[in-house]
């Protein structure tokens, strides 16, 4: 009976993979339906046999408690954005000046939530979000109810996939529909029909919605050669990829590429909002790296954003938490991109003054990355008043001097004491990137800045439950709940804490990338501005900003307070030895290793000081070759790259 079931599952997958991957059905609806029946009613015979990739373990029943952190075993980047022609030249003539003979590949950005694959031995394993591209959120429960994502491949390979998670035009038509006659409010557009799908703790929900994917990535060391090749091989493997995709040598033909796309875009059956244009040779992608946050080897060029009028009615001034004064417009309502919008930024004084803002001016409104909400222009010709937009000269939370410095396009406010900075900071501090403290949310913030209860970072930890029931609105259990989340927030790892200070140019994957070579904050501290900018990525502004925050007599007090307080200022994570044997090398991990897992071996080498990248180039510095070593090992053989084994890799 078990192998009755196993062969079963087989051709039902198999079905499965010929209908939603490769739209080349072999069976019947009917056909499929007959033999789906028999395999629910041989698995409610025999429980103790259904298979982990049996098709109806697709179908929703589990209601999940809520979803876990997952750390990615491969980081997930951003794409640098381009707007224009002329951007995208610049992208060009850089990667040029390296590579003359460049080829590019291009593929629809698709407009849904990025998510993370990995397979074990072909079975999938974990399913997850893409987070802040270091951890995210598993989601592999409603992910196996995506019918399109394979539950085991084709080939029994240990891998890590990326792709998009989208909900097609006509599945998010009928989810309205229904949510219409449930009298739900409508969801504004499928991608956030997406992502509240994702986000659901009921996986019949997810079942219903019909989700689909598209897969463009092999995040793990791949042994293919160029781009092309991977999705090409992903495909093979049951995964849906993208067809609308060309390979191009030169930037004429990627224009072209984007033009024509923008013309079809609104016949596509999913949504899409630009075109992602890559170095399509892996080697060629491993030698240009990666700057902190995105590839320098691709760029994602974005359509055009929708653009409506509405009329300037004031302008709020508010003080972020680096002392910069930003400008909101507030607007007559207008609907873009599927909501509706009353505010949107003016960026700064130079821009109001570059696009001639006045007051009661017509202007443009649109949403940048189609995202945030943003006036483009004025429409001059409705113009009704050449009344100027004030600009004010003090601080609307401090009435302190506000500067407007010659290398800044921004007003801002110098004064440390500043209220509106000092509350910014604490929300940045206790938010989900930074040290996570859950319900310390900008509300509570207000409450204990009113009631005096907290003037910096350190006083958080300096609260006891008593202090909470104080505040308005908080009772005995929210009250043991904020206590308990602030020390629980100690065990952080460092680099939480790092980013949570605010530093200026620092940001989250900046955190991550400084304690994993300084293993301590104490570290990072004492070191000299050389020191950081020599770590890759890194550069003399953010080293600058660095060694001055931490030559601050009140930064330095601060740390103390906030160990005296129990506060961790240790990496917890894999820290990168800066001196071991294998310091500053890059190293390539190819073929079939009989001992170790290509994660634990990733993982040695990276401890011992090693880059591990998927790709052979004149910058590998070494190659560990394991059994059926193919492409990656002739090209090693031929630059007179150095070839270790497995045994030379658990003998260090």
């Amino acid at each position: 009976m078990k192998e009755t079931m196993k062969d079963l599952v087989a051709k039902l997958n198999q079905y499965a993979t010929e209908y939603y991957t490769s739209d080349t059905p072999s069976v019947s609806d009917a056909e499929y339906d007959q033999l789906y029946r028999k395999l629910v009613e041989l698995e409610a015979a025999y429980p103790d046999l259904i298979e982990n990739d049996s098709p109806t373990q697709r179908v929703g029943g589990q209601v999940l408690d809520g979803f876990e952190k997952y750390q990615h075993q491969y980081p997930l980047y951003s794409l640098q954005d381009a707007f224009s022609r002329e951007e995208l030249d610049v992208f060009d003539e850089r990667i040029r000046k390296e590579f003359p003979n460049v080829s590019y590949i291009c593929e629809l950005k698709i407009d849904g939530l990025s998510i993370s694959l990995s397979y074990e031995d072909g079975k999938l394993i974990t399913g997850a979000t893409r987070g802040d591209g270091s951890i995210g959120e598993n989601i592999t429960e409603n992910l196996k109810r995506v019918r399109d994502i394979p539950l085991s491949l084709s080939e029994p390979l240990t891998i890590t996939v990326r792709g998009e998670c989208y909900m097609p035009r006509a599945s998010f038509d009928e989810v309205n529909r229904v949510r219409q006659e449930n009298g739900e409010s409508d969801f504004a557009n499928p991608r956030n029909a997406a992502a509240g799908t994702l986000r659901q703790l009921d996986t019949r929900v997810v079942a219903k919605r019909n989700l689909a994917t598209f897969l463009y990535q092999e995040a793990s060391p791949s042994n293919q050669v160029t781009q092309n090749d991977v999705l090409n091989h992903l495909a093979q493997l049951g995964f849906v990829v993208n067809s609308e995709r060309i390979v191009t040598e030169t930037m004429d033909q990627v224009w072209n590429f984007i033009q024509k796309i923008a013309v079809k875009r609104d016949e596509l059956p999913y949504d899409i909002d630009g075109i992602v244009i890559k170095v399509n040779d892996l080697a060629i992608q491993d030698e240009l790296g990666f700057t902190v946050k995105a590839p320098k080897w691709a760029v994602a060029y974005k359509f055009p954003a929708e653009e409506k009028e509405a009329q300037l009615l004031s302008v709020d001034w508010t003080v972020g938490r680096t002392g910069v004064v930003t400008p909101t417009a507030n607007l007559t309502p207008v609907q873009l991109a599927g909501t509706t919008v009353s505010r949107a930024t003016l960026h700064n004084v130079d821009y109001i003054a570059e696009k001639d803002i006045r007051q009661s001016d017509t202007v443009v409104v649109y949403k940048a990355g189609d995202i945030i909400p943003a006036v483009l222009r004025v429409v001059e010709n409705k113009r009704v008043s050449d009344e100027k937009l004030m600009i004010p000269d003090t601080c609307p939370s401090c009435e302190s001097q506000l500067l407007h410095f010659e290398d800044e396009v921004a007003l801002r406010c110098i004064n440390p004491l500043c209220p509106a900075q000092i509350k910014e900071g604490l929300i940045h501090f206790a938010s989900r990137d930074a040290m996570n403290i859950t319900g310390l949310g900008p509300s509570v913030v207000e409450k204990l800045f009113v009631a005096d209860l907290v003037r910096d970072v350190a006083d958080i930890y300096r609260l006891n439950e008593t202090d909470f029931l104080l505040l308005e609105g908080i009772k005995d259990k929210s009250a043991q709940k904020l206590y308990q989340a602030i020390q629980t927030s100690k065990g952080n790892s460092a680099e939480k804490l790092l980013f949570g200070l605010g530093i200026r140019h620092v940001g989250s994957k900046v955190s991550q990338l400084l304690l994993q070579h300084f293993h301590s904050i104490d570290n990072l501290a004492k070191a000299n501005p050389d020191e950081i900018a020599n770590i890759d990525s890194m550069g003399s502004v953010i080293a600058n900003s660095i060694a001055s925050y931490f030559s601050m007599e009140g930064t330095k007090q601060l740390l103390e307070e906030l160990k005296e307080a129990g506060v961790n200022l240790n990496y917890l994570g894999q820290k990168i030895a800066t001196n071991a044997a294998l310091s500053g090398m890059t190293v390539v991990l190819t073929g079939k290793l009989e001992r170790l897992k290509r994660s634990e071996a990733k993982a040695k080498l990276e401890s011992l000081g090693a880059k591990v990248t998927g790709s052979v180039s004149k910058k590998t510095s070494l190659v560990v070759a394991g059994v059926d070593a193919g492409n990656k090992l002739a090209k090693a053989q031929e630059l007179g790259i150095d070839i270790r084994d497995e045994g030379w890799l658990e003998s260090l």
